[in-house]
């Protein structure tokens, strides 16, 4: 399973905008404290329609809450600043992938501390950083697309 984690994001909107994406992929998606928003935002909920009952949400009051319910898998943290593409590593099926708050980021701590695990979207140079949700679905297709999108429908039904 692909886990999302979202660290102290901030603005409900790409938070629901996540949970649709998670929802769709079968992913999970963990939410690490303090939140910008209170989870039954009517903004949170908009943004993700009638997905909600497709996908799980933990929220978690710290990240090194989440490393300790999770101990022994691959972390990527998603980085302007990363050394290695999103698309250069290899996926594990279970896999969580880390994203800072629109703001700022992850910490440049935990960065410096991870740094051969940090994935960056290449993008311009005048360009400071892609919106979250975005971001999130980039890397979360490219790790589903490396599992050949195991578990998600795979053909098309065609009218006629």
């Amino acid at each position: 399973m692909i886990h999302v984690v979202l660290v102290e994001p901030e603005i409900p909107q790409n938070t629901g905008n996540i949970a649709r994406t998670c929802a769709a992929l079968g992913a999970r998606l963990h939410l690490v404290e303090p939140l910008g928003f209170i989870i039954d935002d009517k903004h949170v909920k908009r943004a993700g329609l009638d997905y909600w009952h497709l996908v799980e949400v933990e929220t978690h009051p710290s990240f090194e809450d989440v490393k300790a319910k999770y101990p022994g898998f691959q972390y990527y943290y998603s980085t302007t600043k990363a050394p290695h593409r999103y698309d250069e590593v290899k996926y594990p099926e279970d896999v969580f992938i880390v994203f800072g708050k629109e703001t700022k980021g992850l910490g440049e701590g935990l960065l410096k501390e991870n740094l051969e695990d940090c994935i960056r979207i290449p993008m311009r140079e005048e360009a400071r950083s892609l919106n979250l949700s975005n971001a999130v679905a980039i890397v979360v297709y490219e790790a589903m697309r490396q599992q050949d999108f195991k578990g998600l429908l795979q053909e098309a039904s065609y009218f006629g």
